[in-house]
């Protein structure tokens, strides 16, 4: 075991990051719901809906990641504005979220309506004109940009010296970029790539990296250190540490998508099978398989006819395909690659690598 698990690090001060992000959160909503309610009376549906997206629920991982990769590049604990500016990539993952649930049709997030289904039922709710499914897609890519407008307002306006923010700034800008175009090709892959080529396995990992694990740990971990002024030494320790850690986390919530607890995870049963979301976990699935086993599940996956009824059916293709245990070695591996790097990573700031260790395994050992 890597000689930092041997640190503690207080976790009350871990989970005072997480108020300390939902209390700039709160601010800024605040300020926002104020400035939309001078616009209109109609927008309260709008501020409702946003304020209740963003503070309810939510594990702050990537603020927590900025903030300890602040720490850990020598930021000071007690300075405020590094929680706000940390905020801005929850405000990010919100815009995330509210699109992939309209591109994935999800009917829920974190146990509740997905923000076009909130929509939708406010339209028949109120006994409106017009297709209400429309309505309900439209609002959710207007609030989903207005997102991410407001992320890099609240990046910019956090109170930190202009001249970190501006070091840091071609990062922010580069993560929203990778996450975006990593979308599209995850969008693009169950409608034009196919799941038995050659190249299924490295495709799934590019879609991997770029939509999830540079965008979740890597990227977030080299702006808190670029905040607090760090040299390309400690950039490259964080991408040494953070996109093998990043690679693990998604897999974990790959697997959680097919086998996770709805009571859990807020979604649905076997989510990501109804959605037809191309994994590293299907990509082994297919290849473990017999050939008739791996044509129905690349048949029937992400089907528009899929039953709730079949789900259950895949879910055991999946389970006797092997592809389950290769996921599982491959998330041990990158956390040995990962808690490695860490150990040996030029961090100072007293908890900091106590804490992103304690972040590693919450990334990558949890049921939700």
């Amino acid at each position: 075991m890597p000689s930092s698990s041997s640190q503690s690090v207080d976790p009350i001060a871990v989970e005072a990051v997480r108020e300390r992000v939902n209390a700039a959160l709160a601010e800024f909503m605040d300020g926002q719901s104020a400035l939309l309610s001078g616009i209109s009376a109609q927008l309260l549906p709008v501020t409702e809906a946003l304020r209740e997206f963003l503070l309810d629920g939510g594990k702050r991982l990537r603020p927590a990641f900025c903030y300890w990769g602040w720490r850990g590049a020598g930021g000071a604990s007690e300075d405020p504005s590094i929680a706000r500016a940390a905020a801005a990539l929850e405000l990010l993952q919100a815009s995330a979220l509210v699109h992939d649930d309209l591109m994935d049709r999800s009917d829920t997030r974190r146990g509740l309506p997905s923000v076009h289904r909130r929509f939708e039922a406010l339209h028949r709710s109120s006994g409106w004109r017009g297709d209400r499914e429309q309505y309900g897609a439209s609002a959710a890519v207007l609030l989903g940009d207005l997102l991410l407008i407001w992320c890099d307002e609240l990046f910019l306006r956090s109170g930190l010296p202009s001249m970190r923010v501006l070091a840091a700034k071609p990062v922010f800008d580069l993560m929203r970029t990778e996450v975006m175009v990593g979308q599209y090709l995850d969008v693009l892959e169950p409608v034009a790539g196919d799941s038995t080529d050659e190249g299924a396995l490295a495709r799934t990992r590019t879609v991997l990296h770029y939509k999830s694990a540079k965008y979740t740990i890597e990227r977030p971990l080299q702006i808190g250190a670029l905040l607090a002024g760090a040299g390309p030494e400690v950039l490259t320790a964080y991408s040494e540490f953070g996109l093998p850690l990043g690679e693990a986390f998604q897999l974990r919530d790959d697997l959680l998508g097919v086998f996770g607890d709805p009571a859990v995870t807020g979604k649905p049963a076997g989510d990501d099978l109804r959605e037809g979301k191309r994994t590293l976990l299907i990509a082994h699935a297919m290849r473990g398989l017999g050939a008739a086993d791996a044509r129905r599940l690349d048949r029937r996956l992400g089907a528009p006819d899929l039953t709730a009824e079949e789900i259950p059916e895949l879910r055991r293709l999946v389970e006797r395909s092997g592809a389950a245990e290769l996921v599982e070695d491959r998330i041990a591996e990158l956390m040995r690659q990962s808690l490695d790097a860490l150990d040996a990573a030029p961090l100072s700031g007293g908890p900091a690598r106590a804490a992103l260790l304690a972040l590693a395994e919450a990334a990558t050992v949890r049921k939700y």
